[in-house]
């Protein structure tokens, strides 16, 4: 199985409508060469029929060459459908490709709860409330916390 995640990263809603016609024409592509597309995730932007990323797995024979032809950056030109005056036409997306292990491996990664830094006050000093996953192979760790609010 080989994922393709697209992405407009940090870019402005005409990137994330470039996704989703980019994920529509993947898979319009896909069936056209015998390969099994399946929507894993999908991260809706703030128009409807945008997507800020999809996470999508392939399937099949041709598999393989049609992720290759669909990785990298990929350009997509036109005025924007949301601000009609706006002098740009070049908007961008990213396809990354990643192969599936198809065992699960939850071993190979370890979760700690500890203490977040920064502001919170007295709370903060005594409770866990961020989350550190290290990767035990490589040693990449993810560190995850958010800071308190008087407003949740």
């Amino acid at each position: 199985m080989i994922l393709l995640q697209l992405s407009s990263a940090q870019g402005p809603e005409e990137c994330c409508l470039a996704v989703k016609k980019a994920l529509d024409r993947l898979i319009k592509e896909a069936t056209r060469q015998d390969v099994a597309v399946t929507v894993l995730e999908a991260e809706t932007g703030r128009y409807s029929d945008t997507l800020r990323s999809a996470l999508v797995s392939l399937d099949g024979d041709n598999a393989w060459a049609l992720s290759e032809s669909w990785c990298g950056t990929i350009q997509w030109i036109c005025p924007s459908p949301y601000r009609p005056h706006h002098g740009r036409k070049n908007w961008f997306l990213g396809i990354g490709r990643f192969t599936a292990d198809e065992q699960e491996q939850s071993d190979a990664i370890r979760y700690e709860t500890l203490r977040s830094s920064g502001p919170g006050g007295q709370h903060v000093n005594k409770t866990d409330s961020a989350v550190r996953a290290t990767h035990l192979a490589s040693g990449i760790s993810v560190k995850v916390q958010s800071e308190r609010s008087q407003h949740a």
